[in-house]
């Protein structure tokens, strides 16, 4: 298994299909966000699955009849990851795993742009650690494939799901990238060694002038 997903985080729909075609032999999968997803809809993500298996980071959060439908057509597109936030509830994530038999449904537990002094001034007053391992606990226990965390979470996580879920892990920055509005950050290899099973990389591989060099140098790191 090739645990490197590329988010292909962009507005024009011939740009991320050149990159899905590019980068798709080469890696896990590609990962389609609410830029893109919001710009071409389903039909970008049917071209997209044509040349790699997709990650769709939606990242669905509503009352648990909505997220069931809306996990519901993400199902029938083929995706073989779907994000929904764990902070919408064990319902909710439950109604979405049974909506989506063929996805791996995984729950985004705190965003990697977030630290403590901006959890708390949302109101969500424990630490990092602590909201992020109750969430994942949560997200576990009420069905999810897996959890979305970032790398200084992963030894905490760990801990309380256990080695056999998947743990996503944006927010990795190969060593000298810069950390641009991630917070929380780590290399692939310290990563890996926290016990990520798929590292999510974007700008990193997307904006440079040798994209498949950058992969390629991944790949040698995990």
């Amino acid at each position: 298994m090739n645990p490197l997903i590329v988010a292909l985080d962009h507005p024009d729909r011939a740009q991320i299909l050149a990159w899905a075609t590019d980068f798709g032999p080469h890696v896990g999968m590609v990962k389609i966000g609410l830029e893109a997803f919001c710009a071409h809809g389903p039909d970008l993500v049917r071209s997209v699955h044509d040349h790699a298996e997709v990650f769709l980071d939606l990242k669905l959060h509503d009352i648990p009849n909505t997220v069931a439908g809306a996990a519901r057509q993400c199902n029938a597109l083929g995706v073989s990851l779907l994000t929904v936030h764990a902070s919408g509830g064990p319902e909710m994530i439950a109604a979405a795993v049974e909506a989506a038999p063929d996805v791996r449904v995984i729950a985004v537990t705190v965003l990697t742009s977030l630290d403590a002094q901006t959890l708390s001034v949302v109101g969500q007053g424990q630490d990092v650690n602590t909201q992020v391992q109750r969430l994942a606990k949560m997200a576990i226990d009420a069905g999810a494939a897996g959890v979305v965390c970032a790398p200084p979470d992963l030894v905490g996580v760990r801990r309380v799901i256990g080695d056999t879920p998947i743990t996503v892990v944006p927010g990795i920055r190969p060593a000298g990238s810069a950390v641009g509005d991630q917070k929380r950050v780590a290399t692939p290899e310290a990563a890996r060694a926290m016990g990520a099973t798929y590292l999510v990389v974007g700008r990193p591989i997307t904006c440079d002038p040798t994209p498949l060099k950058v992969i390629s140098r991944l790949n040698g790191q995990h």
